[in-house]
This record gives C-alpha cells, sequence and structure tokens, in this order.
C-alpha cells in the first residue's frame, strides 16, 4: 500500500532540511536536456511505428450551421488514399483540463469556422493533406453566428460561484478621498506551443496505445477512452516528452480521437498532426476580456472598497470559463467589495486554460488600476501596494499560510534602482526615445493535486522513478531527480527517472502550477517508506538515519547502502491529496515585476530595455528551472504588453493571424536582458516538500509593469491590449 498522506494540517518536519546530499534547491542541469538537444529525446511524431499512415483532419468552412454530406469517393479516387472519416465520436471541441471524461462531440453540429469535421488517411501525408483540401463538404445554409460578446444578439449568463457582494461598494466610492472607475480590455490570446498536437494510434486486439503529446495522462486516457466507448484500461498513453503546452495539452484534443478511430477501422497504426493553423485555430484560446475595476481609496491611500466585474466567453455548451477574479480575491483588501463574472456564448473556438487562466489577465489588470491610483493618490507605487496589503483574507477572514509580498516588492524595487524613477510622465529623454519605469505586483494561486509515485532502491544502489508524470519543458526531469537523490543519498546519475506512461502510478500531471509539488510530493512518499526500511536494516529510528554518497549511518556506524541491501531492493509508493489545509490557509505565490521602456517619440515604437522580477514561492527545488520558468513568463508579459492577440473576423468569426507569420509571438530582439531573484520560504502548508507553483507566477503581471512604464515614458495609458502603435501615436507628446 502506498504511503498516504492528506493535506490536512501544515507539515512542520521540513524533512528536506535535514538532508545531507545537498542537491535541492541546487541548480541541476536537466537530465533530459542532452537528449533533447541532441535529438535523441522521442516526442509524438517522432515514433517509429512500421507501416503507419497518415491521417489530415478536414476543417469547417462556416460557422455554424450542419454538415449534410462529404464526398468520400471523389477523396477515396485520389492517389494513396485509404479512408476518409465522419464519425459520431469524432471530438467538436477539445476536452478542458481534468476533465476525466468525453468532452463535447458529433461534428454534424457546427459551432465555429475552422471546427476538425473530417480525417483523411492516406499513405503518405502530402498525398492526405492534398486530399483533405479538396475534399467535397455539404454543410446546410449556415447561421448568422455570434462572434462578439458585446453584441445585441449574443447570449450570456452569470455563473452563481463568482458573484460576490460584501458591503456597499458604491457608497463607498461616493465617500472615497480618491477613486479610480476605469474598464481594461484584453485580447484572446494562443497558448502557442513550439511542438503541434500530434497523436499516433496504434490497436493490438482491442488494446488501444496513443503516442501523443498530452500534459495530464490519467485524465486523458480516461477522456479518450470515455469519447471511443472502451474501457480505461484498455487505453495505455505515451508521452514522455512534450514540446510545450502552456494549457492547450491538458485535456484530449480532436486529432487522438480521429486517429484511434481510423488506426482501429485499417489496422494501421495511424499519426495525425495538427498543422499549426489547426493549432491555432481549434484547439484552446484565452478568452478575451472586458473588466471593470474600481477602487476606493481613503486620504492615505488606503482601499475601502474594490469592484472587478469581467465579461468572458465561451462556446455554448462548455462550463469553463477564464477565472480572472481569482487573484482579486485575495491579494489586496477593502471592505466593500463587488466581484462580479458574466461569461456570453460565442461562435468563436473553444475557450480554456491558457498559461496562468485568471490572474494571467486579472491581476495585470488589477494592477494596472493600482498604478493610476497611486498616481491619483501621489503616492509611490511601490508604497501603495504595501499599503494594503491585508493581516487576513478579505472575504474568507482566514490567515495567510505564507507571503513574502512585501519582501518581494522592495527587494525588486532595490535590485532595480526604482529609487531613479521620475514620478512625471514623460521627463526623461534619450535622443528621440521617451524613457519610463514601471511596477506591477504579481499573485497567483498555489494548488495541490491528488498524484502517486513508486520509487525502487536497486541492489547497486541506483534508484528508478515510475510516475505517469508529465515534462512540459519544465524540469519534472530534474526536480524528481533531485528530490530522490536528497532523500536517498544518491549522485544525479545514479536516479532514473520514468514518465510519460499510464502504466506508472497516476500522478498530478503538469498544469496549474501544482506539478512539481503535488509530483514532488508523491515521490517524496515514497523515499520516505524505502528510508523506514534502510532504518530498521539499521536499527534506528528513520528521523535518525542519515544517508549520504551512497553510505548509510545512524550518527555513528556509516555503511554502505550496497552492503546494507545485501542484494535486495527496496520499493516505496507514496500518495498525496489535498485537504483541509487549502481551507484553513490563503496559499498563493507573490512576487514584483520591475520594467524600463523606450518609446520613440515619432513612431510610438516600444522596446523593453530592461526587467526584474523578485518571486517567492516557498521551496525553490531547482534554481535553474525555476529562473527559467521566471523567464519565461517575463516574456510573455512582454508579448501581453505589446504584440499577442488572436484576431477574429467580424463577419465569420474565422481567425485572421493563424500562424507565427501573424501571431505575434516575442522573438530575441524583443526580450531585454531579465533579472529574477527568488525569495528563500518555506510554506508548511503547502506540502512537506513546502514548495509552492512557480511555473506561471511570473506572467500574473509583468504585462503590468511594462504598460505602467510606457504611462511613465509617454503619459498614455493603454487600457485596451496590447499597446501597439496606433494606441500610442495620438498621445505622444510634442517635439
Amino acid at each position: 500500500m502506498p504511503t498516504r498522506l492528506k493535506m490536512d494540517q501544515p507539515d512542520t518536519r521540513r524533512r528536506l532540511d535535514a538532508m545531507q546530499q545537498g542537491l535541492i534547491g541546487k541548480p541541476i542541469d536537466r537530465p533530459d536536456g542532452p537528449l533533447k538537444v541532441s535529438g535523441r529525446a522521442t516526442y509524438a511524431h517522432e515514433w517509429e511505428m512500421p507501416g503507419c499512415v497518415y491521417g489530415v483532419l478536414v476543417r469547417a468552412t462556416i460557422p455554424t450551421g450542419k454538415l449534410v454530406a462529404i464526398d468520400r469517393e471523389g477523396a477515396m479516387a485520389m492517389a494513396g488514399v485509404l479512408g476518409v472519416y465522419c464519425d459520431q465520436r469524432f471530438l467538436r471541441n477539445p476536452a478542458q483540463g481534468t476533465a476525466n471524461a468525453a468532452p463535447v462531440q458529433g461534428v454534424e453540429q457546427i459551432d465555429y469556422l475552422g471546427q476538425p469535421v473530417a480525417l483523411v488517411v492516406a499513405q503518405s501525408f502530402e498525398q492526405a493533406r492534398h486530399a483533405a483540401q479538396t475534399l467535397q463538404i455539404k454543410y446546410s445554409e449556415a447561421g448568422n453566428g455570434v462572434f462578439d460578446p458585446e453584441a445585441s444578439g449574443a447570449e450570456t449568463y452569470w455563473p452563481e460561484s463568482d458573484q460576490l457582494q460584501q458591503g456597499d461598494l458604491s457608497t463607498a466610492m461616493a465617500d472615497a478621498a480618491f477613486r479610480v472607475d476605469l474598464e481594461i480590455r484584453t485580447p484572446g490570446h494562443s497558448s502557442a506551443p513550439m511542438e503541434p498536437h500530434c497523436s499516433i494510434a496504434s490497436w493490438e486486439g482491442d488494446k488501444l496505445t496513443l503516442r501523443g503529446s498530452y500534459q495530464m495522462l490519467k485524465y486523458n486516457r480516461n477522456e479518450l477512452a470515455d469519447s471511443l466507448g472502451i474501457d480505461a484500461d484498455k487505453v495505455r498513453i505515451l508521452a514522455p516528452y512534450v514540446g510545450g503546452a502552456f494549457g492547450s495539452k491538458l485535456g484530449i484534443s480532436q486529432e487522438a480521437v480521429a486517429a484511434a478511430i481510423a488506426a482501429e477501422d485499417l489496422g494501421k497504426p495511424v499519426c495525425v498532426t495538427l498543422s499549426r493553423q489547426q493549432v491555432l485555430e481549434s484547439v484552446m484560446r484565452r478568452s478575451e476580456s472586458r473588466q471593470r475595476i474600481r477602487l476606493a481609496a481613503d486620504a492615505e491611500g488606503r482601499l475601502i472598497g474594490l469592484g472587478h466585474e469581467c465579461l468572458v466567453s465561451n462556446l455554448p455548451g462548455e462550463d469553463f470559463y477564464e477565472p480572472v477574479l481569482q487573484g482579486t480575491h485575495f491579494v489586496y483588501g477593502g471592505a466593500h467589495r463587488k466581484l462580479a463574472m458574466e461569461v456570453a456564448r460565442l461562435n468563436l473556438m473553444c475557450a480554456g486554460s491558457v498559461r496562468a487562466p485568471g490572474e494571467a489577465i486579472g491581476v495585470t489588470a488589477l494592477e494596472l488600476a493600482m498604478d493610476e491610483l497611486a498616481h491619483t493618490v501621489d503616492i509611490d507605487p511601490v508604497e501603495l501596494r504595501k499599503r494594503n496589503i491585508p493581516e487576513r483574507h478579505p472575504e474568507q477572514d482566514i490567515p495567510y499560510s505564507s507571503r513574502r509580498y512585501i519582501e518581494a516588492l522592495d527587494e525588486g524595487a532595490r535590485r532595480f534602482g526604482w529609487s531613479q524613477r521620475n514620478a512625471q510622465p514623460g521627463q526623461r529623454r534619450e535622443g528621440e526615445w521617451l524613457i519610463g519605469m514601471g511596477m506591477a505586483g504579481v499573485a497567483r494561486v498555489n494548488l495541490l493535486s491528488e498524484s502517486q509515485a513508486r520509487v525502487v532502491l536497486n541492489p547497486d544502489c541506483t534508484a528508478t522513478v515510475e510516475t505517469d508524470m508529465t515534462d512540459i519543458g519544465t524540469g519534472s526531469y530534474a526536480i524528481l531527480t533531485q528530490i530522490v537523490g536528497e532523500m536517498l543519498g544518491l549522485a544525479i546519475h545514479q536516479v532514473e527517472i520514468r514518465l510519460g506512461d499510464t502504466r506508472f502510478p497516476p500522478a498530478s500531471g503538469s498544469g496549474g502550477s501544482w506539478g512539481a509539488a503535488s509530483s514532488g510530493s508523491s515521490v517524496f512518499l515514497a523515499c520516505e517508506e524505502i528510508r523506514r526500511k534502510l532504518a530498521e536494516k539499521l536499527g534506528c529510528d528513520e528521523n535518525q538515519l542519515q544517508l549520504k554518497d551512497g553510505h548509510a549511518s545512524d550518527g555513528g556506524n556509516r555503511l554502505p547502502l550496497e552492503g546494507l541491501l545485501k542484494g535486495q531492493s527496496l520499493s516505496g509508493e507514496g500518495s498525496i491529496e489535498p485537504g483541509d489545509a487549502a481551507k484553513q490557509r490563503s496559499q498563493a505565490c507573490y512576487g514584483s515585476c520591475f520594467a524600463e521602456v523606450a518609446v520613440n517619440a515619432t513612431t510610438g515604437e516600444t522596446r523593453v530595455r530592461r526587467m526584474n522580477g523578485t518571486f517567492s514561492a516557498g521551496r525553490i527545488l531547482n534554481q535553474k528551472t525555476a529562473t527559467s520558468q521566471c523567464y519565461g513568463g517575463m516574456v510573455w508579459g512582454i508579448g501581453m504588453a505589446l504584440t499577442e492577440e488572436m484576431v477574429f473576423d467580424s463577419r465569420d468569426g474565422h481567425l485572421v493571424n493563424r500562424d507565427f507569420a501573424e501571431y505575434h509571438i516575442p522573438v530575441n530582439l524583443d526580450v531585454p536582458q531579465i533579472d529574477v531573484a527568488l525569495l528563500e520560504e518555506r510554506d508548511d502548508w503547502a506540502n512537506p516538500l513546502q514548495s509552492k507553483g512557480i511555473g506561471e507566477l511570473a506572467l500574473c503581471g509583468s504585462a503590468a509593469a511594462v504598460l505602467n512604464a510606457i504611462y511613465n515614458a509617454t503619459g498614455v495609458r493603454v487600457r485596451d491590449m496590447p499597446a501597439t502603435l496606433d494606441k500610442l501615436l495620438d498621445g505622444l507628446p510634442e517635439r
């Protein structure tokens, strides 16, 4: 039986602090790094499958309506074509994260332009693509469709669980010494992973193996099985390496189910890979948002009221909506509060979780408003935030588990040189460039997810870890290696990590920034079980056991581990799940972001010149991978602030910019030198590792730092993101 821990109370043992191998927290290189840079890591499209054939999905060319007929005969007559499929089990939408069941199925109903409706399979990819491009499909007369959440014909609803009324915000606004009431708009965003979605399906009898690119295999297996109408124990998913995901691969997607259906019919492995255009227009998007933020402050700038109301969208039939208000609930005080969410039903591609769902745009908007309030009150923006950090959760009235927000603000200001900033906008100029500094607070909820792992200590003093955890480029292989090495006193090269196989114990999966802490805790607990068995062999209490460099000691006798094992292996299984601890304390991660920009006084071009991010996220398990995640979040913040937006045609809802030539993510020349600082912290309420999520944290506010810097440089407030040239030119100061 696994060693089970339900987080009902804080784990104050801090066992990792007592270990001696010295691996935890160090900037250890990724064990999988050499495999990836040399091309030896097998990604979804790279499995060599004898007899494999290729499928290409066909997209709907109308925004709404019904699929009436497909000209299969014409396509089947083309060279190399093996089959044309349109099945009731095909997915209309991809599954949302942790859905654990089939998403919306049945492609006869067309809900958005670009929706996959059929699959053409041929001997080669080129043959399949040619046939897919020429496949004739008949539709019923297309409906009008609704593509704008604010259109008169848009159907909306108000989720009961996301409405809060506390006190009297209207009166607080009227009585306030200072107030801000503004509207901020953010466009849709794409996850834009480097690796497109791909699935290779193969059958052996009634058993299906899917080699795919997915983040949460224990859920994905159930989603795939439910979609196909088979038992989950007949499905195996392999995903040892995932080339980026950012939420787009949380749930099973259209290509997986289509590949499985075709492979069963043809008796051959079928590989279906989405083109870049198909990824952008049919997988997942972050919803656009319209956010109204109201801040009421007293004469000293302390909040007495806070309002955050938001409009987002999704397809008909989808329960998910962007949790924009998530961070607003706990970051700042204000006794009088109104938080409200409205969701519109649109005929646009499915909205789902994109990196840091909720806070990525919600905290960004809040931090833009806080900057406006700081200028209204005439107080330093850093000081304003410090004055408004509540002692207890302002709505639930519970303590915070750990929170180094003030330290992150102060340390970030010191490292960045914030004291050199001129508070008056437009005062610093270098030739034709206007220079400005801006900052923002950063916050993201901390989550724990159920996870299991198995660890075996082998007779030769090596260890093997098995769990279906995934590595989406974030460093799972490295972090789990460090935990095992630390707990069992082994060197990095003595630990083998096996991931991404549903035959292994089910892990948390990668998503929600919970992967390292959740899967890491299950590995930690499995190692504790092995340590207890070693202590029994040594005749001491587990707390006295010292393991280092392949030796065991009780504080006196020191023996080689191999001698203690005597040719036997020891195994342990660990399992963790969330409990009451999450209800007793408000758990979150905090930080600050500072940016300096240069805005061309003639063209309005903005260049980010430097950035600093200072973050507090519990125990840092690997300094290098954690820092890298912060780099990525801040780079994404630059994209949010300046270039990224999904543009939909208002006539039929098709995605105009459906490739990387037109959906502009930051490239090397857009990104300055970035400075990241990680604050030392332990959170006993989070998990036995005392660690918290960091993968999404740096994105939650970094865009606001850039936009606030633009204001400091030019005096122009951009409330409709991104800050493209047209939104700056009219407000730039005269020469």
